[in-house]
């Protein structure tokens, strides 16, 4: 089902929203392992980006089905990101339940926009 345009403007904007948030969690974590000589920093900036990217992406994507589906993957790859980095375990407990939040209450918007459009058509 392709979700209607609040739906998609609700997700598309959470999903840019995570996006900004995993890119400069990237950077402040490919600092500080730098700093430390960590040898995986840049595994933390290349799999930020990669994530942030995701994000993005399913953000543009947001005008098919597929964009839903890459939302939700973008969601668990958050949430797996989180057994390298605990950090990220704050953003997926943030951008998980407003993904839910946005994918439910702007299908029930779009709904409602539809019941109404069509009532008026009718009188």
């Amino acid at each position: 089902m392709t979700p209607g345009i609040l739906t998609r403007r609700l997700c598309a904007t959470t999903l840019l929203a995570q996006a900004m948030s995993v890119f400069f969690g990237a950077l402040v974590a490919w600092r500080l392992a730098g700093i430390e000589s960590d040898p995986r920093a840049t595994a933390y900036l290349v799999g930020g980006l990669a994530l942030a990217l995701l994000c993005a992406l399913a953000a543009g994507a947001m005008r098919s089905p597929r964009g839903v589906a890459l939302g939700w993957l973008a969601q668990a790859l958050t949430l797996a990101s989180a057994l390298v980095l605990p950090a990220m375990l704050a953003l997926t407990l943030i951008f998980t339940p407003l993904w839910w939040l946005c994918l439910h209450q702007g299908r029930r918007l779009d709904r409602l926009t539809a019941e109404r459009a069509a009532a008026a058509e009718g009188d």
